[in-house]
């Protein structure tokens, strides 16, 4: 692994994840109570014996570095050549932001080729998902691929979203289609398309000559799925598939591009389930995080006849939390939330320090950090009134940022 740099794109504004993405980069944001959405692909590299990083902030960034910085730098060791750093744009090249993934590594071609690595592993991150690098690296080096992608089966009628790939027989690549309107089945599966995940093993030399001869030719399009692949696969290069094999030790494969409002809620919603899909609890691969140090999560009050009882059930609830008399249910609660008597809480998402006062219920509802409900008020009981104050999604979730 030591032959491997890694560069880990944390730079994207998230504008689906609007207003949550309005004052933090979306890989900062928080998931699960206890972590923030880049603690996934982090906690991958670690488990993978990664321990060279690069990650290409941009937007909003100083909330993740700080979290980075706080959290994760301690776990590696300099004097053995282990590190983790921030990359803002460098302005290099000409051009002073990050106009695409594929410039974000163009515009650090120089550490890469000072780092000497043979290959150059390229991450997103705001997924979620368990995954051993190595094997890709591993079919990477056995196949003698100039790239490798790595991709995972998705129902065809979601297949849009993201690029489609079709493969010949031994995986290399055939075809690559950026976010298709009508995207084509795999042969053997009608139910299903093979999908890009965003995780890309590159033969360094090959990275470094391929960047900057399209540089060269092309004054714009650089992204690496809807424009870097496309170009390779029509000039015959070596790029080949890599299936994903997910740690996750569930019946069916789990990784999320949690991109949108709806779709962050649905998959944090399913950590409270009894067999949720995504297993937080595997000791084998644990996935690490930064919290300050806060004491236990506390529930007070018993007293049935007022109905006044500190209580929580499917929930996940972070140190810190105070549940005073409340009632919870099916709910998220990230560090030092209060919840004060009488009120209730379901289905819901509360960040760090949400106060919810006396009386006051939320419902359906992602309530961002640091914001009091007052006393007696209510969310996600009259929608229509709740759109005239907040974001209301599609499906209902009302969004108070």
């Amino acid at each position: 692994m030591l032959s491997c740099i890694t560069m880990i794109m944390a730079g994207g504004r998230g504008q689906r994840l609007h207003p949550l993405s309005r004052d933090r980069a979306k890989p900062a944001i928080r998931f699960g109570g206890m972590y923030r959405i880049i603690d996934f692909t982090m906690s991958n590299c670690l488990n993978s014996g990664i321990r060279q990083i690069y990650i290409l902030t941009q937007y909003a960034s100083s909330s993740l570095e700080r979290y980075l910085r706080n959290g994760w730098l301690y776990l590696f060791r300099t004097g053995l050549d282990e590190f983790i750093e921030t990359r803002p744009p460098q302005q290099y090249g000409g051009r002073e932001w990050y106009e695409g993934t594929a410039d974000c590594i163009y515009k650090n071609l120089n550490i890469i080729e000072k780092s000497g690595s043979k290959y150059t592993l390229i991450l997103s991150g705001d997924h979620v998902y368990k995954m051993d690098y190595r094997k890709l690296l591993e079919e990477h080096w056995s196949n003698k691929a100039d790239v490798s992608i790595a991709c995972i089966k998705v129902p065809v009628e979601l297949a849009s979203q993201f690029g489609v790939i079709h493969v010949f027989p031994g995986g290399k690549i055939k075809s690559f289609i950026e976010k298709p309107e009508n995207p084509p089945a795999l042969p053997d599966d009608p139910a299903s398309a093979l999908c890009n995940m965003g995780v890309y093993c590159f033969t360094t030399d090959f990275l470094v000559q391929t960047l900057k001869e399209y540089y060269q030719n092309h004054e714009s399009g650089y992204d690496f799925g809807k424009d870097i692949i496309p170009h390779l696969i029509e000039n015959n290069s070596s790029v080949y598939a890599h299936t994903f094999v997910d740690e996750n030790k569930k019946d069916e494969p789990y990784w999320r591009d949690i991109g949108t409002l709806d779709a962050y809620y649905d998959a944090n919603m399913d950590l409270v389930a009894v067999d949720p899909l995504f297993n937080l609890y595997d000791m084998e691969w644990p996935v690490r995080n930064f919290n300050r140090q806060l004491p236990p999560a506390k529930t007070v009050f018993n007293n049935h006849e007022e109905n006044r009882i500190g209580s929580a059930y499917d929930s996940l609830i972070s140190p810190g939390v105070i549940l005073s008399g409340a009632y919870v249910e099916r709910s998220i609660l990230s560090p030092e939330v209060v919840v004060h008597s009488f009120a209730s809480v379901t289905n819901s998402i509360l960040f760090d320090k949400v106060e919810v006062k006396r009386g006051a219920v939320v419902r359906n509802a992602i309530i961002d950090r640091q914001i009091t409900v007052e006393e007696g008020d209510s969310i996600g009981v009259d929608l229509e009134k709740d759109a005239q104050r907040f974001t209301v999604t599609n499906h209902g979730r009302v969004i108070v940022a």
